[in-house]
């Protein structure tokens, strides 16, 4: 039996709401948010380089452009962002006139558009809504949600896959030839009889999925059929989100986070909120630029 994969500590950055880890080929680094801490992090991990920009606003994910710019998926807008000049420049409102949420969980699908999600700031139940950025238009694809996550896409594109957390069920949606849902999702695994919730997620090359079970200290692989093949064990209880990365992209990077730990918590696991990083046998899937036309 091929041993498991082992959780080691890839930068010890401490974040309050770790989130959106996104691999950037063209620059050999790896972004992802702080949200409540309000700061884009950055990593290159052949050299160890390290960096993070302050923001003005709660911002959840940085969507890679062919131009080398970032789409900063913020509270409520989306800003593109120049990291060299850290210059920023608005793209659109994201529910402008709504002070009760913020962003969440988002991904790039096979056809370079945006899922992006909404969830309320302290998880008002039915305050989020799940959209899609294709070509620069914001769809509507659902809404009534509470804490929308785990959106990844199969490696053919027609498949979409998302979570309302509190409801412990991974939904999976058929897609059209576009990357817009067909019909109605139908649930994909079940997880609200097991420990954790889940969060973040992202599909491998086989089309298996890598799932964040938040407060389980877990990320765990699902077959085809939503059937536990393999885990990775963490050394903090709240991972949020994993990411393939690296030039080869068999670099599972995985965020973490401190919020709404007990101080008892926090120093049995001083280390919660940092970066982590397995070593799989499996590659994941080149995430396409953003296409905003």
């Amino acid at each position: 039996m091929a041993a498991k994969p082992q959780a080691e500590l890839a930068l010890d950055c401490r974040c309050t709401l770790g989130e959106g880890p996104q691999w950037q080929a063209e620059s050999g680094r790896l972004y992802w948010c702080d949200i409540v801490g309000q700061r884009l992090h950055w990593l290159v991990p052949d050299t160890q380089r390290h960096g993070q920009i302050e923001l003005d606003r709660m911002v959840s994910y940085a969507a890679p452009l062919e131009d080398g710019r970032l789409l900063l998926v913020g509270e409520n807008r989306l800003t593109l962002f120049d990291p060299e000049r850290q210059t920023q420049t608005p793209f659109c409102d994201v529910e402008a006139d709504n002070p009760v949420t913020r962003s969440n969980d988002a991904r790039v699908d096979r056809h370079g558009s945006l899922w992006l999600s909404t969830m309320g700031k302290n998880a008002e139940p039915g305050a989020g809504s799940l959209y899609r950025l294709h070509r620069g238009m914001l769809h509507t694809l659902r809404t009534g949600l509470t804490i929308p996550n785990a959106i990844c896409f199969s490696p053919e594109g027609d498949t979409a896959y998302f979570t309302d957390t509190p409801t412990g069920i991974v939904m999976r949606w058929a897609l059209n030839e576009e990357g817009f849902p067909l019909g109605e999702p139908t649930p994909f695994a079940d997880f609200s009889q097991c420990e954790g919730n889940p969060d973040g997620a992202v599909i491998d090359t086989e089309g298996q999925m890598w799932l964040a079970l938040w407060g389980a200290g877990k990320v765990v692989r699902l077959d085809i059929h939503g059937e536990l093949s393999d885990e990775i064990v963490l050394p903090v209880s709240q991972p949020s989100c994993p990411a393939f990365g690296g030039t080869d992209l068999t670099t599972l990077y995985i965020t973490t986070a401190r919020e709404g730990l007990s101080t008892e918590a926090l120093a049995a696991t001083p280390q919660a909120g940092s970066l982590f990083q397995a070593r799989l046998d499996v590659a994941g899937l080149y995430t396409p630029l953003l296409k905003l036309a």
